[in-house]
């Protein structure tokens, strides 16, 4: 059985939730239709021609793709234009382009850990934070009998998080009253009858994004005709997200060594490099694609190195005036996430018992070369 497009989506999703991307960034669904089977996943980078090349010959009905094909908005569509061409290929081959960007960044366990993972760094913080999950305090009275299925049910859905503390709840007992009214079919008591049962007053945290699933979960599993439920919004914030990771490293290198490593766990052929290759270095920060715009806020984290791309001239300068060093393996290190979400993506097809095959894209999309 081959997974719906939707299906597919929903797990990436899961791993990039769309509502931590950064304000006004082009993800998500950017061309054809999700409302068909999909027998092959084409994991990208970028979308090329020759990645689409790539995608007829292995029959891919979606590629899940880092950077947007349509960034800005499109006025025409002519096909004898590069990315025109692109398009009807696609169109015609009814090859649908799924987006994760920013949210594939920022997400825990996702871009920028795996970068960070990669090259030995421990216990890292965002640089930068995107966003910042809002709270509701879920409460929620449910018979003694059915206590423990319905607290299954909300901490399963995902409620319950503070901080690294899952299944975090209150519970306590006490005992509810009501009267089943005509028309009612009630679980305990009988109509025009008061009832007084032994109840459990049930509290839990639930993030803003999840707050349907949890009570569609709490409401699936409680055994009431009409549940009793409060959700209180909350001033205490939770998790946060954000582009970026620094952190320590498993041990001190210099600078010289920080290089090799670069360039052996991203896979890059050639990097540039700012600052004294004996300078050792303690703590580093990472940056997927573009991030010296971010510079003082490494220096504020207090990172020696920072690891990013496309890193221009200026800031450069600044960078070396104020003591920090720059590793920069181009913007095409990302490609590190074509195996990871791979890996991700078979990791829930399967265990959905899906017969979907995914792929990671095999063509090389750095426009450079280095001569």
């Amino acid at each position: 059985m081959f997974a719906k497009g939707q299906t597919v989506i929903q797990y990436m999703e899961q791993l990039a939730p769309k509502h931590v991307a950064m304000p006004d960034d082009r993800i998500g669904l950017q061309l054809g239709t999700l409302q068909k089977e999909i027998k092959t996943v084409l994991v990208a980078l970028d979308v090329n021609e020759e990645v689409v090349e790539e995608a007829i010959e292995l029959g891919a009905d979606l590629i899940i793709a880092h950077h947007a094909i349509i960034y800005r908005p499109l006025k025409q569509l002519q096909t004898d234009t590069p990315m025109g061409k692109v398009y009807e290929k696609l169109i015609k081959h009814d090859i649908a382009v799924y987006i994760s960007h920013t949210n594939l960044d920022v997400t825990e366990g996702g871009m920028n850990d795996w970068m960070a993972e990669a090259l030995g760094m421990e216990n890292t913080l965002p640089i930068h934070d995107v966003h910042t999950e809002q709270l509701s305090k879920l409460v929620v009275f449910v018979p003694k009998s059915h206590h423990q299925e319905v607290l299954d049910a909300v901490l399963n859905a995902g409620a319950g998080w503070i901080g690294n503390y899952s299944h975090c709840s209150f519970n306590i007992e006490g005992f509810g009253t009501f009267i089943p009214r005509e028309g009612t079919d009630p679980f305990i008591g009988k109509q025009g009858q008061m009832e007084r049962v032994n109840e459990v007053r049930l509290e839990t945290i639930v993030p803003l994004n999840i707050r349907n699933k949890v009570v569609q979960a709490m409401l699936k599993a409680h055994p009431y005709e009409e549940v009793a439920y409060d959700l209180y919004p909350m001033d205490l914030k939770g998790r946060s997200f954000g582009l970026g990771r620094v952190g320590k490293l498993s041990q001190p290198v210099t600078l010289a060594a920080m290089v090799d490593i670069v360039k052996e766990k991203l896979d890059v052929p050639h990097v540039r490099v700012v600052g004294d290759l004996n300078r050792i270095i303690k703590k580093a920060a990472v940056i997927g694609g573009s991030g010296g715009s971010f510079m003082n806020s490494v220096l504020f984290k207090g990172a020696e190195v920072l690891i990013t791309g496309d890193v221009d001239y200026h800031t450069a300068q600044d960078a070396l005036a104020a003591g920090l060093a720059i590793i920069d393996p181009g913007h095409n290190a990302e490609k590190i996430m074509k195996l990871k979400v791979t890996e991700w993506m078979e990791s829930k097809l399967q265990e959905n018992r899906y017969d979907t095959r995914v792929v990671a894209s095999s063509i090389n999309t750095e426009p450079f070369r280095f001569i």
